[in-house]
């Protein structure tokens, strides 16, 4: 006679007894299976089931701590917004041209005008493209300020566009320059002076290898509601030409200031000089 299967047993559970049935996740990631009454104290795990224990560095019941909030990047909207404005554009130059009005600097005569800078469709090989040429905009402001160290100026202005949403700015202008070196760090003084500016990394002094030019360098960082930017800019002067070139990236613009490498952004400054810096005729 066939005997019947005997009952089957539950499986072996090395703490006594039944191995609990599988729990299935809940709505929001808590195991379900225990009855609605009846939890077991907290801490206390339930019958039959082996206690837990937090692995190094985690929270409570083997939780991963919770960590700082990821920081917040910039939008190309907005760092397009802050780069274009006071800072660069007119801010800058325009200190150049407000300091030239006291006659600080005015001495000997203008230079003879053999270059001038244009506005080209890309920078640095093709790596940047031209979004908008702003010299009759933006920089008409330039143009029409009067500064006893310039003659004959005229603005070039442009913002481009990289790889990954990085917005690069060039802020310039041509003509006869009485004393270069000297617009090129009110430049740089007047970006750092404008409202919401707060000059964290001081001028420095770069010599690129293979330009013969000196690019003078700084980071200050702009102050918008919450948001706080971090703007490193470059700038160069000579007889003919000055201008400021401001690169920025949607990690940079939140980026520590000091951690900014300013000899890289330099000798980026002196290649686009090297572009944009024509002979004139």
């Amino acid at each position: 006679m066939t005997m019947p299967p005997p009952p089957s047993q539950p499986p072996h559970n090395p703490y006594g007894g039944p191995v609990p049935p599988p729990q299935q996740p809940g709505a929001f990631g808590a195991p379900q299976g225990f009855p609605q009454q009846g939890h077991p104290p907290q801490g206390v795990p339930p019958h039959g089931v082996p206690p837990q224990y937090p692995g190094p560095g985690a929270g409570a019941w083997g939780q991963p701590p919770m960590g700082p909030p990821p920081k917040k990047k910039m939008s190309a909207g907005a760092i397009v917004a802050i780069v274009l404005g006071s800072l660069v554009v007119v801010g800058g130059l325009g200190y150049a041209t407000k300091a030239g009005l006291d006659g600080a600097g005015v001495t000997g005569s203008f230079p003879e005008a053999t270059h001038k800078l244009v506005v080209s469709q890309t920078l640095l090989a093709g790596e940047y493209t031209l979004v908008s040429d702003l010299s009759e905009t933006q920089g008409k402001e330039i143009e029409d300020t009067p500064d006893l160290t310039v003659k004959d100026a005229k603005a070039a202005v442009g913002q481009y566009s990289g790889k990954d949403e990085s917005v690069l700015v060039v802020s310039g202008m041509y003509g006869r320059i009485r004393n270069g070196e000297a617009t090129r760090g009110s430049i740089l003084k007047g970006a750092a002076t404008e409202k919401g500016s707060t000059l964290v990394v001081r001028p420095k002094d770069f010599t690129p290898a293979g330009y013969g030019v000196t690019v003078r360098c700084q980071v200050t960082t702009s102050k918008d509601g919450l948001s706080t930017t971090t703007l490193p800019m470059c700038a160069w002067g000579d007889d003919n030409t000055a201008a400021a070139v401001a690169l920025v990236t949607l990690e940079s613009a939140t980026a520590d200031p000091k951690d900014i490498d300013l000899a890289a952004l330099a000798e980026k400054t002196a290649k686009i000089r090297a572009e944009i810096r024509k002979p004139i005729g």
